[in-house]
């Protein structure tokens, strides 16, 4: 078993919940009478699972503490001694953390008896819940382990036993973990860095001298190497070739046929009206098991559309983020407009690019949200990873984001099947859920929140369809928050009517905002244009995002007001030049990735660039000739060490359970470092004129 990840999730944490029984409470004379251990494995405390032992302490107990435990020197004259039992706990433990009420008495009783032993035991990580219930409930009178119980509703059966109170503590934690989240400690390295500041504001209360135990030593960082090369190769060094197209009239049985002789698990199809479409395995056998004349149909009449791919040159990873995002098992390859190959996971398992998929199928298959949040606790170490092989900071984004859309559609499918489950029936209409902002773009660093929005075929508001929806998002929000992506603070959430409408309401509440360009107006619009689709009727939110670009293309004045808003940027340093820090750092989203992102959308809405990633915006502004190549490759290349940049940080902030954020320390960074950081910030210029240039 590994050491334990300092951003492992308080709600899947794998612990142990620990206590012993002793002779006295003296820790430097004391011994150990007794054990008890119960495992806590996602989110649950497994007493069937749990260890207890009694154990000769080789020294009489004491009269007085038999009053409070009741184990006498009887009970434990045919018990083995520590020693006998030392490997078997030690084995139990793990390297997993210890929770328990005033724990550092039982480490420091563990430490001791190895120590008699001649064994070695390293220090593990540990949560004490006495600190961590005063730092939820700092008003409660005391805190011992039976009032903490009695206020959290949790029953203690066999107090003063080691098991009974193990289990007690155990219980206990699990009851405070909402509670830490609340607060917004949510990893095992915020719950120790809250406990630590509350030890330290003790010390100095009481004018006493804080001194730290130290934790334990955490997971190395990027314990796990990631295979890169899905960020080293193209699509088109893996994709199967020459694409199989066939035409709308050809009849089922014949597609079948060229998909067994071929050893194909798809064909794509020619429609009537130009475009293209899929045809997979599950499509046939479906199509065959629902209609009777199916083998005669033509296949244009049962193909998927429109047709989701890739191009060519894409790199791999931005295929397998597009498969999970999408979750979908196929990909049309593109080169321009024609179809020149395809992509399944049969093609990237041959060719190693696996590990993306791991973790997506990971999140996909999640039952709990237990489970999503051991997914999505993975995350700094992949990041951590990817950085130390020099991945793109912008690919890496790609893939976080990626994720924060499996993590959304996995938990619109868990609230579905919770709704079907609690007797509220089925969606009531056709939607879409649709993820907003940074994930949206695929430019989420690991500092995420929701943004998120419910698209649904028709309903009034108020009405049943509504109401069966804002059931279902509040329960997907609510899965989102515990699973570790926190909810969004400015209420941008599927959850909150704003965020919640028919076809039609969109359609009205998109007009209002570019009709009466109030500045909150300029808010929904940064956030609603870089929606993608992650579960549902994609094609109804593809409609629905078209029609609103639409709308806002043909509104000069509005674009004029976005204009404003992307201008509206000043260089963090001082007169000298120097670095203008908050708090000792710098604001790289204010800095530099805001007016990044802001720009290149606007630039994107003004020249009719139908992309989502700032990227994509400006290559296609690039290519209606608004902007230069070197004018697009500087801006990009800042756009890629601020991420950096941030990345890192937060990286490092993780480690020490500091809350994460955009915000760097720049006193960290060494001379070069500084120079590319100030560099790419000075960058930003370079897009702010481009959007002053006003072309409408």
């Amino acid at each position: 078993m590994t050491l334990t990840s300092p951003n492992a999730s308080l709600v899947a944490l794998d612990a142990i919940a620990f206590d012993c029984e002793t002779t006295g409470l003296d820790a430097r004379s004391a011994r150990i009478v007794q054990v008890g251990a119960v495992p806590l494995v996602k989110g649950t405390a497994m007493r069937e699972q749990a260890f207890c032992r009694l154990v000769n302490p080789a020294v009489p107990i004491p009269v007085a503490t038999t009053k409070v435990h009741g184990i006498t020197d009887a009970d434990v004259a045919r018990e083995p001694p520590f020693t006998a039992i030392a490997g078997e706990l030690k084995t139990f433990l793990g390297e997993r953390p210890l929770i328990g009420h005033s724990i550092s008495f039982d480490l420091a009783m563990l430490a001791r008896e190895y120590e008699i032993a001649g064994l070695p035991w390293p220090r593990p990580r540990a949560l004490d819940i006495r600190l961590l219930g005063r730092i939820v409930a700092p008003t409660l009178a005391e805190h011992d382990l039976d009032r903490l119980c009695a206020w959290l509703g949790v029953e203690i059966e066999g107090r003063h036993t080691a098991l009974g109170d193990a289990t007690a503590a155990a219980q206990a934690f699990l009851a405070l973990v909402p509670m830490l989240r609340a607060r917004g400690i949510r990893t095992i390295a915020e719950a120790e860095a809250a406990c630590v500041e509350l030890a330290e504001r003790d010390a100095r209360a009481t004018g006493g001298l804080f001194v730290s135990e130290g934790r334990a030593a955490a997971a190395p960082a990027a314990s796990v190497k990631l295979d890169t090369f899905a960020y080293r190769h193209r699509v088109s060094d893996v994709m199967s070739a020459p694409a199989v197209v066939l035409g709308h009239a050809v009849s089922l049985r014949e597609a079948v046929g060229l998909m067994i002789a071929k050893g194909l698990s798809s064909v794509f199809v020619r429609l009537e009206a130009g475009d293209y479409g899929i045809v997979t395995e599950r499509d046939a056998l479906r199509a065959l098991h629902e209609h009777a004349d199916a083998a005669v149909r033509p296949v244009g009449a049962i193909a998927k559309f429109p047709l989701l791919g890739v191009e060519h040159s894409d790199f791999v990873y931005r295929a397998i983020g597009r498969m999970e995002r999408l979750g979908i098992r196929h990909l049309a390859v593109r080169s321009g407009p024609e179809i020149v190959g395809a992509l399944t996971p049969r093609n990237l398992l041959r060719n190693r690019a696996t590990q993306s998929i791991v973790i997506g199928d990971g999140i996909a298959g999640a039952a709990t949200v237990a489970e999503l949040a051991q997914c999505w606790a993975e995350a700094p170490a992949m990041t951590t990873s990817l950085l130390a092989e020099n991945v793109d900071a912008r690919l890496i984004a790609s893939v976080l984001s990626s994720d924060i859309c499996g993590m959304t559609q996995r938990a619109a499918e868990l609230a579905t099947e919770g709704m079907l489950a609690a007797g509220r029936g089925p969606a009531p209409a056709s939607f879409c859920v649709l993820v907003l902002g940074s994930a949206g773009r695929g430019e989420s660093l690991l500092a995420a929140d929701q943004d998120n929005a419910i698209v649904f075929e028709a309903g009034e508001r108020g009405g049943q369809a509504d109401a069966w929806f804002a059931e279902m998002a509040q329960n997907m929000c609510e899965m989102l928050d515990q699973a570790g992506i926190p909810l969004c603070k400015g209420g941008v959430m599927a959850r909150n009517e704003a965020w919640r409408h028919s076809r039609q309401g969109w359609d009205e509440r998109v007009r209002s905002w570019v009709r009466r360009q109030k500045p909150e107006d300029l808010l929904n619009v940064d956030i609603f244009f870089d929606a993608v689709a992650v579960h549902g009727d994609g094609r109804m939110a593809e409609d629905l995002l078209a029609h609103a670009s639409e709308l806002a293309r043909r509104s000069p004045d509005f674009l004029m007001m976005l204009t404003e808003l992307a201008r509206q940027w000043h260089a963090p340093f001082t007169l000298l030049g120097n670095f203008q820090k908050s708090n000792g750092r710098v604001d790289c989203k204010k800095a530099g990735l805001m007016p990044i992102f802001t720009g290149a959308r606007v630039l994107a809405l003004r020249h009719g660039v139908d992309a989502r990633s700032t990227r994509e915006r400006l290559k296609g502004v690039q290519e209606r000739g608004a902007a230069s190549p070197d004018t697009v490759r500087r801006i990009l290349e800042a756009h890629e060490v601020l991420m950096r940049n941030v990345l890192q940080q937060q990286i490092i902030d993780g480690q020490h359970g500091v809350k994460l954020s955009p915000n760097v320390d720049v006193d960290r960074l060494d001379k070069g470092a500084r120079k590319e950081l100030k560099d790419a910030i000075l960058a930003v210029r370079e897009i702010v004129d481009l959007v002053s240039e006003g072309r409408l």
